[in-house]
């Protein structure tokens, strides 16, 4: 199988460039994308447009028909268990199940410090948050203890369509992340991941699972793009796909040497300006993908 490539919708956007946004979605679902992807940021980060991924998602939704909506990633703390639940399943209801929902613990303190989490509680809130989603998400009355969350036969206000919910990925590289990818994941999402990187998460996943299969868990990471002709914006944080120098032949060879280290998807970050975006994903789409076929 191809390997599915996704779309982040998370350039310097104008503040006012919500429209622009939209467009964007649509146009990568015309040009065959797999996915569109938004983080999560509270507060400003200076790239411009930061927003919240379950709103966001609706609205891309709303204006799509096919096209996956991957949270890239949501930060579980932030959000209450109940609210997280209840936003993700809406969201999977209203795409006709189309929400991927891409997890992580956080990183950013001052964030934390504003929704009064304490970041140390991170991982600790993250397992407690999935588990009580999964719970609620079992179209059956819900019983749960955690150290965060109590339920008591509670049912959610609106059940996904997705049995048993959404898809979760869950990013991360420590043993604990892994091991939260084997307890409550469907797959495990990286950042800038390379062949090797791939490889060594898939034996690790193998390790730690014992009798469990990790085989079943998608493997899937967002990497770094910025196509020939088209300026960046931004420096990438990581290695970017084709090198340097990028071309299409380069970009396809990173895509298919990841492809045999056994990712399915990959969600292309485009450190360009929001008038350059169509462009971009229009190259990627004449240029590379039909050489991944």
């Amino acid at each position: 199988m191809p390997l599915r490539l996704g779309i982040s919708l998370q350039p310097r956007w104008p503040l006012d460039g919500g429209a622009s946004v939209l467009r964007a979605a649509r146009h990568a679902e015309a040009l065959g994308f797999d996915h569109v992807a938004v983080g999560n940021r509270l507060l400003d980060s200076g790239f411009g447009l930061d927003t919240d991924p379950f709103v966001l998602l609706s609205a891309v939704a709303g204006t799509t028909t096919r096209l996956r909506l991957l949270t890239s990633v949501l930060v579980a703390p932030y959000y209450p268990a109940l609210v997280l639940a209840n936003q993700a399943a809406t969201l999977d209801v209203v795409s006709g199940g189309r929400l991927i929902l891409g997890i992580g613990t956080g990183w950013n303190p001052d964030e934390f410090a504003a929704v009064g989490v304490p970041v140390r509680e991170r991982g600790a809130r993250t397992d407690d948050h999935l588990a009580a989603a999964k719970a609620l998400w079992a179209r059956q009355p819900a019983d749960f203890e955690g150290p965060f969350t109590t339920l008591r036969q509670a049912y959610l206000g609106v059940p996904p369509v997705t049995a048993g919910g959404p898809p979760v990925w869950i990013g991360g590289h420590s043993d604990a992340a892994l091991r939260r990818v084997l307890r409550f994941g469907d797959g495990w999402y990286g950042t800038g991941a390379d062949a090797a990187e791939v490889t060594a998460i898939r034996r690790r996943l193998s390790d730690l699972a014992g009798t469990e299969n990790a085989d079943r868990l998608v493997l899937a990471s967002a990497a770094f793009l910025t196509p020939p002709g088209v300026p960046a914006v931004v420096p990438p944080p990581g290695r970017p796909l084709g090198g340097a120098a990028p071309t299409a032949g380069s970009v396809a060879d990173d895509l298919g040497r990841l492809t045999e280290a056994g990712l399915t998807a990959c969600t292309l970050w485009l450190p360009v300006a929001a008038e350059h975006v169509e462009e971009a994903m229009e190259w990627i789409a004449a240029e590379v993908a039909p050489q991944l076929i």
